[in-house]
Parts: C-alpha cells; sequence; structure tokens
C-alpha cells in the first residue's frame, strides 16, 4: 500500500490498463491531473483544438487498438464540447473513458466560473443518457475503487463510453493506493450459449446455400480470424454491413461484399434468394443501414440464425430462430469446432453466382482522360486503393464519403477500414485519424472525408503536425454538402441554397497555414501523384481533391427515395425516384 496524490493513483491504474495517450484540452481544474502525467512520465497527452476532436481521437484510438483508451475536458464547456464525441462512442460500443474536470468541493453551490455540479449544468446528467455510467468522484478515499468500477463498466458486456468528473481539490489530496492487475478488479469471461450454438451447428451442416452477414460487432470483438476460418472451411459467402467492412477480405471469392447502404447488388442478390435456406448474422443489429431501411427482404427457407452480446437486439427487425448470446469470437470458434466434429466434408457453394461477383462489383473504369478535370470520386477511390499498402488504415467520415468508400474500396486485411455509422457524425474522421493512427504505430493512416466534414474538425490537422503523424487526409472538395444538395435535387428537384458554401474552402492552404503540405488536386494524374507522395511524407499531408459535384454515388437515389418516406415529402405509392427527376447535370 502506497500514499500518493489522488490524480497520481488515476494515472497509476490507467498505466496498468495499457493506457498510452490521453486526448485532451487542458484547463484549471485539471491542473493536478495535467501535473501528475508530467511527472510520471509514462503517459502521453495529445492536445487536440477542440474536446469533441479528442473525444473522436480517443474513439478511433480504441477501435484500432481495442483496449480501453481516454480523453479528458475541463469543466462547464470543456466538458459540453465533447457530447457529440462520447455519444458517438456509445452509438459505436467503442470502451472511452472521459474524464472531465470540476470546481472544488468547497465552492459548489457558489456560482463558481464554469461549475458544472447539480447546481447549474450538471455534467453527470448531461452524459447519463450517452455512456454506460456517468458519476462525480465524491471522496478521495474512494478513488481507485471509482475509477476501477468505470473501467469495469465499460469493457464489460457491449463495451461503450464512460464518464467520471473530478472535483479539482479531490484529485490532488493523498490516497492510499494498492496496485492491482485490471484481471483482478475486471475479470474477462468469453460468454457463449452453448446449447443455441449447437443447434445453429446442426443446421448450417445440413443447409444447402448458406449465407454468413458480418456486422461491427465482429471487429469489435477481434473475430475477423474466425470469421474467415468458418467461412473458408465450410466455403460460405460472407457478406458484410457497412460498419462491418473489413471484416471478411473482399477479394476472397466468398465475398459478396456489402450489403444495405453504398453496398452490392450481389450481396443483396445472395441475401434475398429465393434459395438460400440459413442465413447466419454476426454482430449486427439489422439497423436502417445494412437493410436498406429495412426493405431487403431477407426470407431464409430454414431460418435465421443470429450471434450478438446484446439480447436486445435477436428479432428486432427479422424473425430469429435461433438466437446465441455472447461474444463473437468466441462463439464463432464454438461453432466452427462443432461443424467440423459433425462433419469432415465442405458443403457445395454456388459457384455459378460466386463466380459473378467480379462482374457484379463495381469495376472501375478508368477516367476517359488523366488530365480531365474535375475529378470523378469513383477515379479518386480507385487510385487510393492501388496507391495504399494493403495494412494501411482508412477512415472514412459522414456524407458522400461513405458511399463512394463503401461501394468503390476494395479492403483487404482485417480491420483496416473504419466508419461512425452509429451516430453517423460528419468530422469524427477527420480528427479521429489521430487517434486512430496514434493506436497503430507504423502502419500508414488515411481520412477520406468531404470538405464540409474538414469544415468541423480541420484544425485536428495542427494536432497531427504538433505530434509528427504521417497522415493523410484525402478531402473530396465538392464546394459544400455534397449528399445534402443531390438528396435536395432527387427528392424535390431543387436546392434550396443551404446544402452549397457561396465561398468554397482553399483546403490545400488551410492545411499548410497549420504546418502541413497541402495539395490542390484536380486531375486522376495529380492526384495519383500527390497520394504516392504523401504516403512516403515524414509529417501530415491534406490533399485538396476538387471533385464534380454533381457525380451522383451508387445508392443514393434509393437513400433519397427512404428519406422522402420518412418525411413524409413522398408516399410509398408513389413512382421511384429517379436520377432524372433532378436537375440536368
Amino acid at each position: 500500500m502506497t500514499e500518493m496524490p489522488a490524480a497520481h493513483a488515476l494515472l497509476a491504474i490507467l498505466e496498468g490498463e495499457g493506457v498510452e495517450h490521453v486526448f485532451c484540452v487542458p484547463g484549471g481544474p485539471l491542473t493536478s491531473f495535467f501535473e501528475a502525467m508530467h511527472q510520471r512520465q509514462k503517459i502521453r497527452p495529445v492536445i487536440a483544438k477542440h474536446e469533441g476532436g479528442a473525444a473522436f481521437m480517443a474513439a478511433a484510438n480504441a477501435r484500432t487498438r481495442g483496449r480501453l483508451a481516454v480523453c479528458c475536458a475541463t469543466s462547464g464547456p470543456g466538458a459540453t464540447n465533447a457530447v457529440t464525441g462520447i455519444a458517438s462512442a456509445y452509438a459505436d460500443s467503442l470502451p472511452v473513458l472521459l474524464l472531465t474536470g470540476q470546481v472544488a468541493t468547497h465552492v459548489f453551490g457558489k456560482g463558481a466560473i464554469q461549475e458544472s455540479t447539480v447546481y447549474g449544468v450538471d455534467v453527470a446528467e448531461v452524459f447519463r443518457p450517452i455512456t454506460k455510467l456517468s458519476t462525480t468522484l465524491s471522496s478521495v478515499e474512494r478513488t481507485p475503487d471509482v475509477l476501477r468500477a468505470c473501467i469495469r463498466t465499460a469493457m464489460s458486456g457491449r463495451k461503450g463510453p464512460v464518464h467520471l468528473s473530478l472535483p479539482a481539490d479531490i484529485v490532488g489530496r493523498p490516497v492510499r493506493y494498492v496496485s492491482t492487475p485490471p484481471e483482478r478488479y475486471r475479470a474477462t469471461s468469453e460468454v457463449t450459449d452453448s446449447h443455441a450454438i449447437a443447434r445453429a451447428a446442426s443446421l448450417l451442416t445440413q443447409a444447402k446455400r448458406p449465407c454468413i452477414l458480418a456486422g461491427h460487432g465482429v471487429a469489435l470483438a477481434g473475430a475477423s480470424d474466425a470469421l474467415v476460418q468458418l467461412a473458408r472451411t465450410m466455403r460460405i459467402p460472407v457478406a458484410t454491413s457497412p460498419k462491418g467492412k473489413g471484416t471478411f477480405p473482399e477479394g476472397d471469392p466468398l465475398s459478396l461484399g456489402v450489403l444495405g447502404f453504398g453496398g452490392h447488388d450481389l450481396a443483396q442478390r445472395y441475401v434475398e434468394s429465393e434459395e438460400l435456406d440459413v442465413l447466419l448474422i454476426v454482430g449486427s443489429s439489422m439497423n436502417e443501414w445494412v437493410t436498406n431501411a429495412w426493405t431487403v427482404a431477407i426470407r431464409p427457407t430454414t431460418t435465421i440464425a443470429q450471434i450478438d452480446v446484446d439480447p436486445r437486439v435477436f428479432g428486432r427487425n427479422y424473425p430469429v430462430g435461433v438466437a446465441m448470446m455472447g461474444d463473437a469470437n468466441a462463439s464463432l470458434k464454438e461453432l466452427y469446432a462443432l461443424i467440423r466434429a459433425m462433419t469432415a466434408k465442405a458443403p457445395p457453394s454456388d459457384e455459378t453466382l460466386l463466380n459473378l461477383r467480379t462482374a457484379a462489383r463495381s469495376v472501375v473504369p478508368p477516367p476517359p482522360s488523366e488530365d480531365a478535370s474535375p475529378l470523378k470520386p469513383q477515379h479518386l477511390v480507385r487510385e487510393l486503393r492501388e496507391s495504399m499498402p494493403d495494412d494501411a488504415l482508412l477512415f472514412v467520415d459522414n456524407g458522400n464519403s461513405i458511399i463512394w468508400a463503401t461501394h468503390y474500396f476494395e479492403t483487404r486485411a482485417p480491420n483496416t477500414y473504419f466508419i461512425d455509422l452509429g451516430l453517423a457524425s460528419m468530422g469524427s474522421a477527420v480528427a479521429g485519424v489521430v487517434g486512430g493512427a496514434l493506436g497503430a504505430p507504423g502502419r500508414r493512416s488515411v481520412a477520406l472525408v468531404g470538405d464540409a466534414a474538414f469544415a468541423m474538425n480541420g484544425f485536428e490537422v495542427h494536432t497531427a503536425v504538433e505530434q509528427g503523424l504521417p497522415i493523410v487526409w484525402v478531402v473530396l472538395n465538392n464546394g459544400g454538402h455534397g449528399m445534402v444538395s443531390q438528396g435536395e435535387k432527387l427528392m424535390k428537384g431543387k436546392n434550396f441554397g443551404t446544402s452549397r458554401f457561396t465561398v468554397p474552402l482553399d483546403v490545400a492552404s488551410l492545411a499548410r497555414a497549420m504546418g502541413a503540405r497541402g495539395v490542390r488536386a484536380q486531375t486522376a494524374r495529380q492526384f495519383r501523384d500527390a497520394l504516392v507522395e504523401a504516403l512516403v511524407a515524414d509529417g501530415p499531408t491534406v490533399i485538396d481533391a476538387i471533385v464534380d459535384p454533381n457525380e451522383i454515388p451508387p445508392t443514393l437515389i434509393r437513400r433519397a427515395q427512404t428519406l422522402a418516406e420518412f418525411f413524409a415529402l413522398r408516399r410509398a405509392t408513389d413512382p421511384p425516384i429517379r436520377a432524372s427527376e433532378s436537375p440536368p447535370r
């Protein structure tokens, strides 16, 4: 047992969890915490330009490392600035610990500057709906126990963010601290439902045309290897959800591509086929993104079997015959072992349909001229895939970037493709790529973002400059909110003056002003040259890619149809929206 300031006890526990960085914006109430970090020299502070950016960095860091990530913000507006990033982590089930500063306890209720207690804007209450646990440290004696409870909550079951508010006087006081390894206070258990798994194994061994649909839960559980082993041994075709993209290599002959938003016709045709008998869903809640707003007709002749750590998703949108609650990695391994014990013979696969994969998946023809301008986004994504190493990380932001990347970027290695579709917050990848890159040293990290998304968190490029990170931002610059603009045209036949910038952003100049390399590319040749150079550069590069604002991404018309019905702009019985309904391009 050792006596030390509470701030040191907090950091000692985080060090034991393998935390390497704290993504933060400093403030007065956090002085003792930063002083302790400086004295210990084990966890590095990464100073973001906005607390929301810090939260997105922590979420991406949790993704790439598969471990707890930490961000911190000062009291009052510092805490509330982090709300969107933490809500995004909550929606995507990412274990993030948010530490927020708080005024000293002896001035609670007196109107101290930026006080955020029950006497004002209560940040513990603000974060309660968007975290698994949100609380305030109330006594120095309980510091180690409270932090361990927060970590245990974040890392158990369906993982997610937690929030702890730290009064300035408490974290500076001494506390008795006993070093305890993480496995002693948050024992891990890969729970599986053996009885249900046995039923699913029996069904799959008898299936003539099975299919696997892999969701984001496969990535969260680190289950990509188990998924590949099962699929290849049993020759079962695999489709992924948009968030699950990257959990199964898309160059594999068994890959059907992505089902749902921005996805591939082959995946939808196979899943909707009348011959499909067993569909195994792993780690997907079957939400709007993966089902094209629940319009995908999933009717396997035998049943749907589903693996998920959260029992609330079973049967929520599609009837489930076999529900296997548990860890995706452990469940897939047990399923594989049972199937191998039942039969040594792999079932036949539908070679005819699988041989159509190359034709059905989108093959991008080369541009008519390498010097044609403006750039076509699909050509840009093709160049991105051809130039990036297979193990490089791609962080995709929200907007049209989602569709272009989902449809045209082929993932080749597990856990190399990241997108925040839970909350679908613009700007998440702009900042998140910094935390992701720090979580995967030695590998290249690229962010594919729109100019409107870049405008939201673009100053985090400066954070990458300060950290010396060789990140590449590829900005699809179409002069504003391209998806909104095209959606308005498709739904209403015109724009309303709110989706395009009246003064286009000069993204390359902004990057140079922050100390990064800034390059403008208007043709395929210029983009390729800029990308190749950026991928070997020592520091961050922002490529300002001027793309055709009128190029409509695949599946956007279908999405416009869905939104028009959601927003009561059209009826389901109206004729379908067609590209010709938008003004001529």
